[in-house]
């Protein structure tokens, strides 16, 4: 079970690290709209969300497997609230997704101050997170 657990730590990290730096390539896509690096932005933005979605996989995989082998159906109660963190998580990918969609289709219409904000989701999400396993409130 601990492979299990590090392995999901792992992918856990790596698939943050992507969702803390996709949404900064969204705020230099906002400042810059017609330069000549939006071009390369969005090919590192594209790049970056695939590669981000890889590592979503397993971090998932493994993150279920680990319910699965020591919670079974009876689940505490900060579990259920962390996956439901991971859940808005899962939304806040998609988000992502659908925003890098809107920049390729030269169709964004929101600033760069809405990308600052948008981009401290995460953190707040990750926040939440690690509170609930480590402290474990409820």
């Amino acid at each position: 079970m601990l492979w299990i657990k590090a392995l999901h730590i792992v992918f856990i990290v790596a698939w943050m690290a992507g969702l803390f730096y996709l949404p900064r390539i969204f705020v230099n896509l906002a400042m810059d709209t017609s330069g000549p690096s939006t071009e390369r932005l969005l090919t590192m933005a594209r790049k970056l969300y695939r590669f981000t979605t890889m590592l979503a996989l397993p971090a998932l995989v493994f993150g279920i497997w680990l319910v699965a082998l020591q919670y079974g159906a009876k689940m505490p109660g900060w579990l259920h609230a962390k996956l439901g963190v991971v859940f808005l998580l899962l939304g806040y990918h998609h988000a992502c997704g659908s925003l890098l969609k809107k920049f390729e289709r030269g169709v964004n219409t929101r600033g760069h101050v809405f990308y600052r904000w948008f981009n401290e989701v995460p953190v707040l999400m990750l926040l939440a997170i690690v509170i609930l396993v480590v402290v474990k409130p409820f």
